[in-house]
């Protein structure tokens, strides 16, 4: 089936100019005097960009060339609205555009998926949209614990006629292929061994990882996982919380590969991170920033062609105050469907951009 794609969401949108910072720009410093981060607090990674000290533990990744970062993540005539970018985003839909199947539903359109444990995807967080469509069963398990006890009380208590009503006959299949879902992947988690090295559990991401690598470690058939971690909406006060999430997000991920690379399944992975859109390039009155447009995506596993890929967006080329998108995110669906899947999509788009960053 190919690889596996765990998709990290950013929930709030994720500060892109604090995250990959432009350290040689003085453009930075003049639009952020207050929120920017200061030169030797910069993880560099070439003479321009480099990384919030935060995410240090990924740098080990960032060495062995596994860690991608993709400049300048966007789309055309962006929204500020939070529910109305992410949905764009997970449907990978233009901004004047409405549809109602997520991405991943959509690049397995027409195609046929082995039954295995009876589930496609399954998301750990409450945001199932990106994998919605009747193409994929898509399973949404927040808490591994609750739903262990659930699958023990789904046992069947035998087989009940339909008594030729076509209705009761779909809802009695229904039933038993959630039936079958559910005690498939309750004996693949009671026989997942332990994550090598333990996530923290003082946080949600932390929790949703370590689920994450039990599915992955038991080999569950699926095509993707999905986790979240939330509280990107930085409007005041901005660095003491960002700088902890960042921190939460690269302790996760850096623990994630480890345990991946122990259990020999880093080859099979793919991590990407997305948020709804990144922040405004100048600082607010608060000591925050606002809704804004472009962003950097982070990319991991062991078939990522580790580096920067695309141009940082240019400080001294805003449109309306905002960074200028020279990737659309479209392209890196397209890429990823073509690379974990070999699914050839374009996602609504006339040519997608076929972007270097997979093996």
């Amino acid at each position: 089936m190919g690889r596996i794609l765990l998709l990290v969401e950013l929930k709030g949108g994720n500060d892109g100019l604090n995250t990959l910072v432009p350290y040689a720009d003085p453009k930075y410093r003049e639009l952020r005097p207050v929120v920017g981060v200061a030169r030797e607090r910069v993880l560099p990674l070439d003479e321009k960009v480099g990384l919030h000290e935060k995410l240090e533990p990924l740098m080990e990744s960032w060495k062995a060339r596994d860690f991608a970062i993709l400049q300048g993540v966007g789309y055309p005539y962006p929204n500020r609205s939070h529910f109305r970018s992410i949905e764009i985003w997970d449907t990978a839909s233009s901004a004047n555009q409405t549809l109602s199947e997520g991405w991943i539903a959509q690049a397995f359109q027409g195609t046929s998926l082995p039954r295995g444990a009876a589930v496609d995807c399954i998301v750990a967080d409450t945001n199932a949209l990106p994998a919605t469509g009747p193409s994929l069963r898509t399973i949404v398990m927040r808490d591994a614990e609750n739903f262990l006890r659930q699958a023990e009380t789904m046992k069947e208590k035998g087989v009940r006629s339909d008594g030729g009503n076509p209705a009761l006959r779909h809802v009695l299949a229904v039933r038993q292929e959630i039936n079958a879902a559910a005690a498939g992947l309750r004996d693949r988690l009671r026989a997942a061994p332990t994550p090598t090295y333990a996530y923290s559990q003082d946080n949600g991401l932390g929790r949703q990882l370590d689920l994450a690598t039990r599915l992955l470690a038991s080999k569950v058939p699926v095509v993707a996982i999905k986790v979240a971690l939330g509280g990107f909406d930085t409007h005041a006060n901005q660095i003491q919380t960002h700088e902890r999430l960042l921190g939460v997000l690269a302790n996760g991920l850096a623990t994630l590969r480890r345990n991946l690379i122990a259990s020999d399944r880093w080859n099979d992975v793919l991590v990407m991170t997305y948020s709804e859109f990144g922040r405004r390039a100048r600082q607010n009155a608060s000591g925050g920033t606002d809704h804004g447009t472009s962003a950097p995506q982070f990319v991991m596993g062991g078939g990522v062609k580790g580096g920067l890929h695309g141009a940082y967006p240019s400080l001294g080329d805003l449109q309306d105050g905002d960074l200028r998108h020279s990737v659309d995110f479209r392209s890196v669906f397209a890429t990823v469907a073509q690379g974990c899947w070999g699914l050839q999509r374009d996602f609504g788009l006339r040519q997608p951009q076929r972007l270097g960053f997979l093996a």
